[in-house]
């Protein structure tokens, strides 16, 4: 019995996607622009082709394509469908087959017609469906149609939860009445199915297996090294069985035959399987052949499990790459008019299933292109999923050089596990080894080319995770669509254009590594967002100028040709900004080139389809009203230019349109020079970010009308990305194809305290010392009461005492505590509140002291999975404290909590100095992190009972008592975070990619939470969207909305809110690993669960009486961002929130239900269809924006910011209807019409509400106030997470804590001014946003516009420096002011509007030279 689990536990070990039979065709007109010499070859092996037909292949988008959503494939399974034209008295074999791919289609066609005209046996009636058909009810009722009265079901690679549910609910009722069950590499439910005779795998995966632990162990060490001795057991195993008498050894072996079979895959093999099960299991067929004798079937016709192919090879297979090389070189080359010693050479992967069914035309079409541009390919496959091995067989030469280029992966799926299970670090390793450009492109598998094509959403959500977004955590780039399937046959195709790009652009990236540098021709980008001569050179938290200055530096040193470029970032940013004829007072930035419109038509082809938005060219965005004008500046062979702008941020029509418009020509004119003028080798998108990747198209799996696919073509892009944002650097690689290097935030410090504020500290200093004196103590509360007065903090301290009446020395010690606490609490929070300082600069490491920022925050969380203890819960724990008792006693202001917290925040902070400066330089930089944990000095110094530095500054600091062995596990965490944290990898890394090298793939997201995201410099993803909401991240977020809901309560004689609007974005869930998805499915009483493989795609229902509170309607807003990353997430929570509303419960304990039914009835729908509550922009499109019309003054009245969200926001999804993003505002705005809360979260300290525009872009209080009945604004409150100590604020507090903290903080606004230009700006955009949330919530207020004024306009010296700075910015800056003002946002004296107005004025006449 133990060889039949072993087989089996081999078997999902396995979980494989083989393919085995060669096929030897090509149909012309799939080659585009093939060389004569390539077209030839080709079209002469087509004579002896074994293919079943030649497929014509031209492009299916140009036919017109179906309407709906182009998710479910249109495809029927009644293509499919074969009957036997006359079965005679034979017996009919009813086969039912459901696969995740449509390559078996031809396969199973061929073998069941060749036994109906062959066999004297049986006949047999096929019919398959393809997995996601499933999906549709209609063809869910024919498949239980047919499983009800089939024979034998066959399932292979059911791997998608919900559609395994649906195979299991139709076949596991029948199971006992079908003859046999054959379910190859699947999910474990699917594959307990399996029944042939009395071999069975009902008990797979529900019992702890000492096989399958064995197996799983021995997978994780020897790769690919196990997977193919798998194989070769698999082969073997039936031999043995053959032997053992036994009728279970008997069905095992015909199991693991019918499988080899299966996996042969060509008609033959799989005429062979059906033939054996038939006479061996099928009643009617087994009565039939009584006395007659039995088939004996060939054996299976197999390739070896790896091997090179080549679709006009003499042989069928190469098993080493020294006999391919024998006959490519000397034969095949010269007839391709190919020069082997000089062609770059491409490494491309197939999935040998194609192969073996002959299915291989889109193989053949791609190494036909690549040939004809006079390359090499080395096409290789594998029989398991594990392609380390092959590319370690078969990509390197006998020195172990590597003799690839590029490598192409035709399968779509990562590099080691396929679909199945994944090992990504060692994907990476191998790639890494290998040392050349990854690029993953897709075949589309669950849609036909013209549903695609048809579909806004683009490539279907299942393979955007399977194949797009595992691939990323590899390494790979560039996720092109290349191929698909043809509806009628199920056959792949090759898609003509999209072959022909992913042939250029591979070849592109081949030449980065082939060409020398000094010859390479380089493309600096840089933006200007907003579009003004201020703000050219806008990245988040970057020094553009200084980074630049950096990057021509190590080009120069690398060979490259930077001819005359400057070495100061003043220079640059001078010969990039301003004509050379005039200096600050030039309107223009410098013109590197004048396109006149005949030019630009010529080589820009789709030109014309931009008139329709923007008229004929040049128009007047990037034009001097004859030539379309490129800005920037070229030094040799390095080009710096400036990005144009989207074009429509001042024009309040465009910004009302639902979906964006495309570029205009001034855009479209700048890739143009780029690419076709300038002829770049490669672009550097400088900073996050720009606008290539936000132009409209598909949100994944770009098509040839698609702007950024058009717009970049085939440029190779490497793109400079901020490490805390890999929700859009994701956008950026999957629509712009760029392969991005991550740079570091500033490391973020605590705020501090000043004026005011720090003369309040001091205060409460001196009362701690004097609070028993009876005379000094009530002195010193009336000064603090005066000083919060004074400092507005009476906004966040509603019980503090008047002012006029207040006088503490008839108030009692316990009351005068209580008041101290509560204004020590409010400037601790100031105080801690972590910020970034200063812009970074790329390849400047932090220094010691920015190093111990970042570690101490770092220290401060727990580590559970890493069982390692933040030090602030050791340090509480060595006074008999717990950390979460002290946090919450700081946050109620009780004040020895309040001074405890204080201190051990302090002790913290020392112990991490103590070990920084164990390894700090001279100069202030950590060079070499030295090691305390394994150095022998540490060994001597424990025997002779000396503390450890860090030990001894906890114990300096006041606790004597800490515990240093609790202390080990975190300080070797911060050690090793130490090394990350200086480690200098940004310019590295950006040379690698310059050098056509492979890039390491790192996370993106916060350092703080997930040190794995440092080093910088390398290639970031976000990660696997099925592995989200994490059980982690579940308990915070029902923690939160514990908080949340108890606030709430508190401030409304214990009601719950019925409704709350919820916003959610990318990046925060990327780092928080989906803590605010986890909310809103938490509010809604849903819980996510997780399939047998631990992806969460599952959600059930909280039982009320589990629960103890009513269900609460959710709207959620959620970003483009959020919509492209994680529509499979958007699909969970659709599903629960309409689960809730169709649950039978009383509506007075189920709010989602009580609206459903009320807006169904006001909308004439169903109550499912009511319920939808999940909605974002159209495909395509990203944001409200209200944030382009703020930052640029295009807009009239707040009526109109409000119309635009609803106008641009108000597209649902479905989960009925997962294809499109349907455009819904009647439901949009009925939903949020009985919104109690707006909601949002904080999670990171890197970026704050007013650091950014999207926050307030996507706030809909004002909106909601304006849709409900009775049009009382909603409270507004924000989650902050940015500390352990998480707590829920109203959005009035959190703006007045982050001005205090940014805006009107010395320390914040002094380190941005330290930077020059950059820093004004970056002062600018926080005044700007702050009024945005005046705009949208109306919960800024007046002392933050008035305390800015007096620091930024009222001082003369300062005023003075922002204007020599950048006066672009600082007109920017009273712009503002006076807008602030104009709209009734804030209040302030005729003398300060007239000085604002004068001081315009000036700014004005200096920019303009008067």
């Amino acid at each position: 019995m133990a060889s039949f689990k072993f087989a089996a536990a081999a078997l999902l070990a396995l979980g494989t996607t083989s393919a085995f039979i060669p096929s030897n065709y090509f149909g012309p007109k799939a080659i585009q622009q093939s060389a004569v010499q390539t077209n030839a070859i080709y079209n002469a092996n087509n004579a002896r082709s074994r293919s079943s037909s030649l497929m014509v292949v031209s492009d299916p988008t140009e036919v017109g394509a179906p309407g709906g959503g182009g998710m479910f494939t249109a495809s029927n399974a009644e293509n499919r469908r074969i009957l036997p034209e006359d079965a005679g008295d034979r017996p009919t074999m009813k086969i039912v087959y459901v696969v995740l791919e449509s390559q078996y289609q031809s396969s199973m066609t061929a073998a069941a017609k060749r036994i109906n005209a062959g066999s004297d046996n049986m006949a047999v009636e096929c019919v398959g469906y393809l997995l996601e058909e499933l999906r549709n009810e209609e063809a869910f009722e024919s498949f239980k149609k047919d499983v009800a009265d089939a024979n034998v079901f066959i399932g292979s690679l059911i791997f998608v939860q919900e559609l395994a549910e649906k195979v299991t609910e139709v076949v596991e009722p029948l199971r006992d009445q079908l003859d046999a069950v054959l379910v190859f590499p699947s999910m474990p439910e699917v594959m307990r199915l399996n029944k042939v005779g009395s071999f069975t795998m009902k008990n797979l995966g529900q019992s702890k297996s000492v096989v399958a632990d064995f197996m799983k162990k021995k997978k994780q060490e020897d790769g690919s090294s196990f997977e193919e001795g798998m194989l070769k057991l698999l082969r073997t195993l039936p031999k043995v069985l053959k032997f053992l008498p036994s009728d279970k050894a008997a069905d095992a072996r015909t199991f693991m035959m019918s499988f080899q079979y299966w996996l042969g895959g060509s008609p033959e093999n799989l005429e062979s399987l059906l033939l054996m099960v038939g006479q061996d299991y099928v009643g009617p067929v087994k009565e039939s052949m009584q006395g007659k004798e039995k088939v004996v079937m060939e054996e299976p016709v197999l390739l070896p499990d790896k091997a090179i192919w080549h679709p006009v090879a003499p042989e069928i297979v190469f098993e080493t790459n020294q006999k391919y090389f024998d006959w490519y070189n000397t034969q095949h080359c010269p007839d391709a008019g190919i020069d082997p010693a000089t062609a770059p050479t491409v490494g491309i992967i197939l999935q040998k299933s194609h192969i073996n069914t002959k299915d291989d035309t889109h193989y053949v079409s791609l190494i036909a292109e690549i040939e004809s541009r006079g390359a090499r390919v080395v096409p290789i496959y594998s029989g398991g999923l594990d392609f380390s091995g092959p590319l370690d067989d078969y990509f390197y030469d006998a020195s172990g050089k590597s003799i690839v280029d590029t490598v192409i992966n035709l399968t779509g799926f990562a590099l080691v596990g396929g679909p199945a299970s994944q090992d990504h670090k060692k994907a990476a390793q191998c790639l890494k080894k290998l040392d050349v450009p990854y690029m993953c492109a897709v075949p589309l598998v669950f849609q036909s080319f013209e549903e695609w094509q048809s579909s806004e959403l683009g490539l279907h959500p299942i393979q955007v995770a399977l194949q797009v977004s595992l691939p990323e955590i590899d390494g790979a780039i560039e996720p092109i669509i290349y191929a698909g399937r043809e509806g009628a046959t199920g056959r792949s195709v090759p898609l003509a254009d999209r072959v022909n790009l992913l042939a250029d652009r591979a070849l592109k990236w081949s030449n980065l590594r082939i060409k020398k540098n000094a010859d390479k021709k380089i493309a600096v980008t840089i933006f200007s967002f907003p579009p003004d001569k201020g703000n050219v050179g806008t990245a988040a938290y970057l020094d553009v100028f200084d980074s630049i200055k950096a990057v021509m530096k190590q080009l120069k040193a690398d060979g490259y040709d930077v001819g005359d470029a400057p070495d100061s970032k003043e220079a640059i940013m001078e010969s990039v900004l301003n004509d050379p004829e005039a200096r600050i007072n030039s309107p223009e930035l410098n013109v590197a080139y004048r396109m006149n419109t005949d030019e630009y038509y010529e080589l820009t082809p789709y030109a014309k389809d931009l008139e329709e938005n923007w008229g004929p060219a040049p128009g007047n965005l990037n034009s001097d009203g004859q030539n379309l004008v490129v800005y920037g500046k070229q030094f040799g062979n390095v080009f710096i230019g400036v990005q144009p702008s989207f074009g429509y941020e001042g024009d309040p029509m465009r910004l009302l349109f639902a979906k964006s418009a495309s570029p205009h020509h001034g855009f479209a004119a700048y890739y143009t020079y780029l690419e076709k003028i300038f002829e770049a080798d490669a672009v550097l998108h400088f900073g996050t970010h720009g606008s290539l990747e936000f132009m409209p198209g598909k949100q994944v799996g770009m098509s040839g009308q698609c702007y950024p696919d058009r717009l970049i073509n085939s440029l190779p892009s490497a793109y400079l990305y901020a490490a805390n944002n890999p929700s859009e650097a994701t956008i950026a690689k999957r629509r712009s194809y760029s392969a991005t290097v991550s740079y570091l935030t500033p490391p973020a410090e605590n705020a501090g305290l000043y004026k005011g504020l720090k003369e309040l500290k001091e205060l409460i200093s001196s009362y701690q010392g004097l609070r028993e004196n009876e005379g000094r103590g009530p002195a010193i509360v009336n000064s603090i009461v005066s000083t919060a007065w004074t400092c507005n903090l009476d906004k966040d301290i509603p019980d503090l005492p008047d002012l006029e009446t207040y006088d503490a020395k008839n108030d009692t010690k316990e009351r005068r505590d209580d008041i101290t606490g509560k204004v020590y609490a409010q400037i601790m929070q100031i105080e801690s509140r972590l910020l970034p300082c200063g812009l970074h600069t790329v390849g400047v490491p932090p220094s010691a002291e920015e190093a111990i920022a970042t570690l101490v925050n770092i220290a401060q969380l727990d580590r559970p999975e890493d069982k390692i203890e933040g030090i602030p819960r050791v340090i509480a724990a060595s006074v008999g404290r717990d950390i979460n008792e002290i946090y919450r006693g700081n946050n109620q202001g009780v004040l020895v909590d309040v001074e405890l917290n204080e201190r051990v925040t302090q002790a913290s902070r020392a112990a991490v100095r103590a070990l920084v400066n164990q390894s700090t330089d001279s100069n202030g930089r950590v060079k070499e992190v030295k090691n305390f944990f394994d150095e022998a000095a540490g060994i001597f110094g424990g025997l002779l009972g000396s503390k450890k530095p860090w030990t001894k500054a906890i114990i300096d600091a006041g606790f004597p008592d800490v515990d240093e062995e609790r202390l080990e596990a975190v300080f070797g965490y911060l050690e090793f975070c130490l090394k990350q944290v200086v480690a200098n990898n940004e310019l590295p890394g950006i040379m690698e990619l310059l050098n056509g090298q492979f890039l390491m793939p790192a996370p993106g997201g916060d350092p703080i939470r997930n040190p794995d995201v440092l080093p910088t410099g390398r290639n970031m993803h976000a990660l696997d969207p099925s592995s989200i909401p994490t059980q982690a991240a579940v308990e915070v977020a029902e923690d939160v909305v514990r908080k949340l809901l108890e606030k709430l309560a508190d401030e409304n004689d214990g009601a719950y809110p019925e409704s709350i609007a919820f916003t959610l974005w990318g990046t925060d869930n990327i780092k928080t690993y989906g803590e605010s998805l986890a909310q809103v499915l938490a509010l809604a009483g849903v819980r996510p669960v997780s399939d047998s493989l631990g992806r969460v795609n599952k959600v059930e229902l909280i039982p009320l009486e589990e629960l103890g509170r009513p269900r609460i309607d959710v709207v959620v807003s959620c970003s483009g961002v959020f919509r492209d990353l994680f529509i499979n997430q958007m699909n969970l929570m659709d599903r629960g929130i309409k689960m809730a509303a169709e649950a039978d419960e009383p509506l007075e304990m189920n709010f989602v239900r009580k609206h459903a039914i009320e807006q169904a009835e006001e909308l004439q729908v169903s109550i499912r269809e009511a319920a939808c509550r999940v909605f974002s922009n159209s495909a395509g499109s990203y944001s409200a924006n209200v944030g382009l019309a703020i930052e640029n003054g295009g807009w009239e009245d707040e009526g109109q910011l409000q119309e635009q969200f609803l106008t641009r926001k108000g597209f649902a999804f479905n989960a009925d209807k997962p294809g499109m993003m349907e455009q819904q505002a009647d439901l949009f705005k009925s939903a949020l019409k009985t919104v109690d809360v707006t909601f949002q979260n904080l999670d990171s300290s890197e970026i704050s509400i007013t650091d950014v525009s999207h926050y307030y872009d996507s706030d809909p209080t004002k909106v909601v106030a304006g849709l409900r009945d009775d049009k009382k604004k909603p409270m507004s409150l924000m989650a902050d997470t940015t500390t352990a100590n998480a707590q829920v604020r109203t959005l009035s507090e959190t703006v007045r804590l982050d001005a205090r903290t940014k805006l009107l903080n010395p320390k914040f606004y002094e380190g941005m001014l330290s930077t020059g230009y950059e820093g004004v700006r970056e002062i600018q955009k926080r005044l700007r946003n702050t009024m945005g949330w005046s705009a949208t919530a109306g919960e800024v207020d007046n002392f933050v516009f008035e305390d800015a004024n007096e620091v930024f306009i009222d001082d003369a010296e300062m005023q003075q420096r922002l204007l020599d700075t950048n006066p672009n910015a600082f007109r920017d800056m009273v712009t503002t002011f006076l807008e602030a003002n104009g709209r009734g946002y804030w209040e302030t004296s005729e003398e300060n509007i007239e000085r604002l107005q004068e001081l315009y004025a000036e700014v004005e006449d200096r920019i303009e030279g008067v």
